[in-house]
């Protein structure tokens, strides 16, 4: 009885019917579940999957390990605020799609992709859509026609281990694994009531509040993001500007490394995050950021959760300037080694981590004259990200990048 009440509670926040929504051990395994699941069941119709470029890394991975067994992938692109082109998306869809994939809103930066018109441009080349709607569904609905939809209670604010996947009537399903009796045969193992009760109370709970939540989060996500580039010099807001998610604002700082950073906020009790938001644990550039086009270094993502206050939020903004100040003093920038060659200044920045190339370029280009070139050596991939988004910036021009001894040269020409 708790488990129905619980699955008529959801399916009612969601918007389908109760016999289309299981429960899972995971917002991740409702993915995995949901790709493999309408992958075998269309593989008569072709082996050909869609993503966009800026999915959670659950569908990547699971985009990854169907290539793997043979299957097609297409990525799909973004602008540079982190959205899909509707026309870009549509082109992408073929005669041998099997499935596309699209998330509702994006975890990193906040920005809400046009997810009912891409459904619509997928029912009428016949492809179901997947919708990862865990970021988005704590609040509101997901809009338009999508075919499987994918959420996790941890991100609305409920207990962690709890995932929903819900699979419209007439979309051609198989489940993959060892058939189970439970959950309609789609999610293995014995289900974990109490949590479930949890996570459909609390969804039922945060929906009630949430209209109303938005708006208060909003003004003051969007105080952070109009105040930040007056207080701190050389920092990129990330993200669109107008369709985003209430709580989330990103930002990337010039000439800091995020996870020093991260450390002087915390320590000043501010708990943020910085790089990719499913992968921040192995340090590597955020792959949002990187189809983003976007600086990468010194990246730091707030989120707001339902209550922040005010007050935090103004103290978050007087601690903020000088813990960049802070981190840009004790990196400084190393001795730097520079020749001429060829009427091009060459940085020798090999071995250096970013933002260490980024500071030794930005401390040299005033060294050349205007339509001279600048020739940065670095090995650090992240590099090949913050460069052309520090000339984006500062109004240089990027060339390009060409081979070099034990790593890359990454050419910059002075425009101002």
């Amino acid at each position: 009885m708790l488990l129905d009440a619980a699955r008529e509670a959801a399916a009612e926040a969601v918007g389908c019917r109760a016999d289309e929504l299981v429960f899972t051990s995971s917002g991740t395994r409702a993915v995995h579940s949901g790709v493999a699941g309408v992958l075998a069941g269309r593989r008569r119709v072709g082996r050909h999957l869609i993503v966009s470029a800026v999915e959670h890394s659950s569908v990547l991975h699971a985009a990854d390990a169907h290539e793997a067994e043979g299957g097609t992938v297409t990525q799909v692109t973004v602008d540079r605020s982190g959205a899909v082109g509707v026309g870009a998306y549509a082109l992408a869809l073929r005669a041998d799609t099997a499935l596309a994939c699209l998330q509702s809103a994006n975890h990193e930066v906040g920005t809400e992709q046009p997810v009912a018109e891409v459904a619509a441009a997928c029912r009428e080349a016949g492809v179901p859509l997947l919708v990862d709607a865990a970021q988005s569904l704590g609040w509101g609905r997901v809009e338009g026609d999508w075919s499987v939809l994918t959420g996790s209670a941890h991100k609305w604010g409920g207990p962690s281990g709890v995932g929903l996947l819900v699979v419209r009537k007439g979309v051609r399903f198989a489940a993959q694994g060892p058939a189970d009796e439970r959950e309609s045969g789609r999610a293995a193992g014995f289900e974990n009531i109490p949590a479930i009760v949890a996570a459909a109370a609390s969804l039922r709970a945060v929906r009630a509040e949430a209209a109303q939540e938005a708006v208060r989060l909003r003004e003051l996500t969007e105080r952070i993001r109009a105040r930040v580039p007056r207080l701190v010099p050389d920092v990129e807001v990330v993200g669109d500007p107008e369709r985003r998610l209430p709580g989330i604002v990103t930002f990337s700082c010039l000439y800091v490394d995020g996870e020093t950073l991260l450390h002087e906020l915390d320590r000043a009790g501010f708990s943020v995050s910085s790089g990719s938001s499913c992968t921040s644990s192995t340090l590597t550039p955020s792959h949002v950021l990187k189809a983003m086009g976007v600086l990468s270094e010194g990246n730091v993502r707030v989120s707001l959760p339902f209550g922040t206050a005010q007050e935090d939020v103004e103290r978050f903004l007087e601690v903020l300037p000088g813990a960049v100040a802070g981190v840009r003093e004790k990196l400084g920038a190393p001795v730097t080694e520079t020749v001429v060659r060829d009427d091009v200044l060459v940085v020798d920045s090999l071995g250096k981590l970013c933002p260490i190339p980024v500071i030794e370029l930005a401390k040299v280009i005033g060294e050349v004259p205007v339509g001279g070139l600048v020739r940065v050596l670095a090995d650090d991939e992240a590099a090949r990200l913050d460069i052309p988004a520090w000339c984006e910036m500062r109004g240089q021009e990027y060339v390009g990048e060409e081979p070099a001894e034990n790593g890359t040269a990454y050419v910059v020409r002075r425009l101002t």
